[in-house]
């Protein structure tokens, strides 16, 4: 790894802290950059989730008050998240990328749509007998969790997406879970590619450092976004990285 190689991780990681925190979506920032010096797309993945880890440790701390009027559901979620990520980062290992590669922008795209809808929709929902039971949300963050232990961009934009609908919470707290599954799903798929010695380890360690600073800076502006602010910011980073996986 040579100097500009690792200006160029460090740099990307940092972003991708900041972008997790605030919205999701910054594998689209850091698995570029493993490509781009030099590392196969199987290693790029497992080092980009074992580096991106510390950043959502990071933002996930920092939202403890959140996380703390939100506890119920964060226990109740964090089993699909973690079975989800056990699933994805073993497909991993078994499955060419291009299974996920074709469906990925169209999920993004799907998920900035519902963040767009969001406000009306959530209303519509909230009439509905049963809307606040978190049966959907589990099979739903199955869902995403799975993919995430895969590949995960876009993710965490997936997760607002559907937080934001169907919990009666703010926004700031379905940000926070969103960190604290993002933590969870990439923690487990991370310790699976160690395992498998799939993960490029002096990379990861460089974009762990700053990942894990992003996060950390990334968390507290997040905090002092307004709502709206923070789901157009979301939206815009969808948009950009569906546009960038289409192209």
């Amino acid at each position: 790894m040579t100097l500009a190689d690792a200006a160029l991780l460090a740099a990307a990681a940092t972003g991708a802290g900041v972008v997790n925190a605030i919205a999701g979506g910054g594998t689209l920032l850091t698995f570029p950059a493993l490509l781009a010096v030099g590392i196969g797309p199987v290693a790029a993945n497992a080092t980009n989730t074992l580096a991106l880890w510390p950043g959502q440790l990071s933002g996930a701390w920092t939202y403890r008050r959140h996380l703390g009027d939100e506890k119920k559901l964060a226990l109740a979620l964090a089993v699909p998240s973690l079975v989800g990520g056990v699933l994805g980062s073993l497909l991993v290992l078994w499955l060419p990328e291009r299974v996920f590669a074709s469906v990925v922008p169209w999920l993004i795209v799907f998920a900035c749509v519902l963040l767009a809808v969001q406000g009306p929709l959530k209303r519509v929902l909230a009439k509905l007998p049963g809307s606040d039971h978190p049966a959907a949300l589990w099979f739903i963050q199955l869902a995403v969790a799975t993919y995430g232990g895969y590949f995960g961009a876009g993710m965490g934009i997936l997760m607002l997406a559907a937080m934001g609908i169907l919990i009666k919470s703010s926004q700031q707290h379905a940000n926070a879970l969103k960190v604290l599954f993002s933590f969870l799903i990439n923690g487990v798929a991370a310790l699976i590619f160690l395992g498998a010695g799939a993960a490029r380890l002096p990379e990861a360690a460089l974009m762990a450092v700053a990942a894990g600073l992003g996060g950390w800076g990334g968390a507290h502006l997040a905090q002092r976004m307004p709502p709206a602010a923070m789901r157009w910011v979301a939206i815009g980073v969808g948009l950009y990285a569906a546009a960038r996986m289409f192209w």
